[in-house]
Order: structure tokens, then sequence, then C-alpha cells
């Protein structure tokens, strides 16, 4: 393996930024312009959160590398925090492409993906229910205001008996099971609930595989029903869930045949469902890909549904959040292999250098470990400039978090620019998904603060959209 050295830093990113003038000139680049006055003044939403920027992400994410530096100049610690841009303009834009592509499916967000209080309030707004998995989750949801419980279902087929008591008091009536012994619990604390069987379907062509824990197979179904039947307990559906991430969205016409499968087992059982749920999973490639099978399938399998009043409704998260969040880490260390092993005929795409940000896997980069997500490195700026020479020259590296733990890498293989340097800053996006949600203070690093816009293509829709909720008096809490 190469030996390596630690190489010179620099001084951190030498932005200078005219005080008396409102336009900021970053370089020489005639195209590099922000303007300070409306895109940094955030609008005050809501009384808990923080304000609410205008302007585009690329925009916040540059602001916010020059406050960084300003602070830096004062001496400040941890002046160099990494930072999230979430654009909740994207958000918007999600939920309007849902609304367009399944009409007749209603997203019930899975709030365990990315419980962001100013996303919970917008999707709120927008209408949408939510996918809850826990007492907490429930409560934050609930805390918003304006939100009838029947906007919830609880979807955690294995569920604390405190949970279902607790679900029930809080009118939370809608929830999974898959095994007898839920049934039981379900028939001792909260008798009135409205169970939806979760049925096993073909996850291979998931990212995280949810039916190797989650899931009754249909030949099991048939005695989950009889037994619900002698509880005296009211099934109202099925669920199933295709694993989160899927690549494949053929695999939805199946499990939309094996659901109708399980409706007729529970007419035979003497229950006429009227909820089918169709779980999560959806990737925002395949997004229109996914819905042109699902609608198909369910005119296959499903044709009288209007007549039978049945309710489709999903469960999507990454869907909604990934693309909408994007995250700003200082280069805070690198170190480069030696130049006499690099001439002594090593290959042009062996690691040249090493470089350490301030997030890493235990923090937002989780996503790498938990849900077998690939991150992309790029260039916010460099060398106290955000312009980045289209001939700079480049090379492989690696890129490594913050902590003392030699598992936190983040990119095992990157090409960067040979001239990065301690100081400068790298951006990655589509980071709204398993992210912050599961980012822990590992080492004593603190969880990277998000900063909230709603600039570019759905932007005045999520504005408007959060002043309609604010304006009826919830969300303040």
């Amino acid at each position: 393996m190469s030996q390596v050295k630690t190489l010179p830093a620099t001084n951190p990113v030498a932005f200078v930024r005219p005080r008396a003038v409102s336009t900021v000139h970053i370089s020489s680049s005639p195209s590099l312009r922000l303007t300070a006055a409306s895109d940094e003044t955030g609008e005050d939403i809501f009384d808990a959160l923080p304000p609410l920027h205008y302007g585009h992400r690329e925009v916040h994410l540059r602001n916010g590398i020059m406050q960084s530096h300003r602070l830096v100049e004062t001496g400040e610690a941890d002046a160099e925090r990494a930072f999230f841009v979430a654009d909740l303009g994207q958000v918007a834009l999600q939920h309007e492409r849902w609304t367009t592509a399944l009409p007749e499916v209603h997203p019930f967000y899975a709030v365990k993906c990315n419980p962001d209080p100013y996303v919970l309030r917008l999707l709120a707004a927008l209408g949408t229910g939510f996918d809850c998995a826990s007492n907490n989750e429930i409560a934050q949801v609930l805390k918003i205001g304006g939100i009838d419980p029947d906007r919830i279902i609880f979807a955690n087929p294995c569920k604390a008996t405190s949970f279902v008591r607790a679900a029930g008091r809080a009118g939370v009536h809608t929830m999974t099971f898959d095994n007898a012994d839920e049934l039981h619990k379900v028939a001792r604390t909260h008798p009135a609930a409205r169970l939806v069987l979760r049925i096993l379907t073909d996850d291979s062509k998931a990212l995280c595989r949810l039916g190797l824990k989650f899931g009754a197979p249909l030949a099991a179904a048939p005695g989950l029903l009889e037994t619900a039947r002698s509880l005296g307990l009211n099934v109202v559906g099925v669920s199933f869930h295709v694993g989160s991430g899927c690549y494949d969205p053929d695999v939805y016409a199946d499990a939309i045949a094996r659901a109708a499968a399980a409706f007729a087992m529970g007419r035979k059982a003497g229950y006429e469902f009227n909820l089918l749920d169709i779980g999560g999973g959806f990737e925002d490639a395949t997004f229109e890909a996914a819905a042109r099978v699902l609608r198909v399938a369910i005119n296959v399998h499903f044709p009288d549904r209007h007549e039978r009043g049945i309710r489709i409704i999903a469960e999507p998260g990454r869907f909604f959040v990934s693309t909408a969040f994007s995250i700003a880490t200082n280069i805070i260390a690198r170190r480069a292999t030696d130049e006499e092993n690099a001439n002594a005929g090593e290959s042009d795409d062996e690691v040249k250098a090493m470089y350490y940000i301030n997030d890493g896997v235990y923090g937002a980069f989780n996503c790498i470990m938990f849900d077998h997500q690939v991150v992309q490195p790029y260039v916010l700026s460099m060398g106290g400039s955000f312009h980045v020479p289209s001939g700079a020259p480049m090379q492989t590296c690696s890129v490594w978090g913050p902590t003392c733990d030699s598992i936190d890498l983040v990119s095992k293989r990157a090409t960067l620019p040979c001239a990065l340097q301690v100081g400068d800053w790298l951006g990655f996006d589509n980071m709204g998904a398993y992210t912050v949600c599961a980012a822990s203070q590992f080492n004593g690093f603190d969880v990277s603060r998000v900063i909230y816009t709603a600039g570019g293509i759905g932007g005045a829709e999520a504005r408007a959209a959060l002043k309609r909720l604010a304006a009826e008096g919830w969300g303040h809490k």
C-alpha cells in the first residue's frame, strides 16, 4: 500500500465580500454574482422554525460558504460546520408529479425517511397522509395541528403493546399486522382498530429488502384472517411493500396480483376489504415507469374498485425528499500519495489523495451504511472561488468523514481537481432520504444544520401552501 504524507495547508476560503454593495462578486467571472438583499433575507412563517428563504438552492450553498468564511475570520468555533440546503419547492414539485401520475393513489408520507419539520408541514398543507412507525412519529405529526388522526396509518406490523394502546388514545385506528400475536395484542389494547394485513411480496429488486423482516406469506393469510374474526377484530384491507429503493418497477404488478388474492381470501373469511396500501419503494428516476405498471395492474386486478368503494393509498418516502436536500462539507484535512511511489509505476486510477470532510457515515452519510447509497462529491469552492476551470487537472481520490473510526469512508473512489486544498468545499446532492434522520453525534460532532429555501419550480406553490397552514393557526408549535 502506498505511503502517505501530510500536505501543507493553505489559508481557508479567501472570499472577499464588499460590505457597501448588495451584489457580491465572487470571482472575475461575470456570471458568478449573488444578490444578497433578497436571497439572504428569510421569511418567518412558523414561530418555532427557522426562516424560509427565497432563491435557488445554489445561492444558499454559496451564501453558507461565505458566511462560514466570515465566521472563520472572527475565530468562531466550528465555523466550517457542514450544512444542508433544503429546497421545499422540490418537495412540492414531487407532490405534483405524484398526483399527475397516480391520481387515484393517496400518498401517506413515510415519516421515518425524513421527519424534517418543514417537510412535514408542507406535506400536511398539500393534503398528504402520514405513515408512522412509532408513538413519537405519531406525536410529531399530530403536534402540527389540523391533521385528522385518520390521515395517519400506523404502518409497523410489530408494535409494542403500549404503542398500540397510545395510538388508540390518540385516535389513530388504522394499523398493520402480519402475525397472530399482533392480533391478540390489538384485541386486548385497541379492539376498535381498523387492521390492515401486510402480505409478503417479491422485494429482491430493492436496495433494502423489508421482506426479510415483515410480511405474511399468502399461505398464512387465511389462518390470520380466521384468528382476527374469532377475536372480533375489523380487518379493512391489505398492504405490501416491495422494498425501499425499488429499481425494477415490474415487481409492483406481481404485488398487486398478490394483494388481489388476499382480498379474495378476506371475502371468504367474511370481510369486505375497502383499503389497498401499495407501500413505498418509489425512486425518483423510475417513478413514471412504476406508475404506469401500477395503473395497468390496478385496472386488471381491481376493475370494480369504484363500485366496491376501495380506497388506494401508498407510503412514499424518498420520492418526496431525496432530491430536495443537498449538503455542503468543508475539507478539514488531506493526505496525498508519496510522489516517489507514484513515479515508480502506480496507475493513473490509483488513489492519489485522501480528503477529510466534516460530516461522515456517523452523521448525514449514514445513508451509505444503512440505505446502500453511493454518493458523488463535486466541488463547491476551490482556492477562494466558486469557479472551477474546465481544464483543471484531475486526480483519483477518496473522501473520508471526520471521526476516528476507519469505517467512516464517504467515497472510496472519486475524481476531483488536483488543486483542492484544506478549506475548500465539496457538495453532495440527493441527500434528503435516510440521512439527517439517523445522524448521530458520535465522537462529539454535531448534526449538520439545515437552511431552507423555496426557489425554482415549485417554490411559489410550496410557500403558498405553508402560508395557508400558518394562517389557519397550525404548525407553530
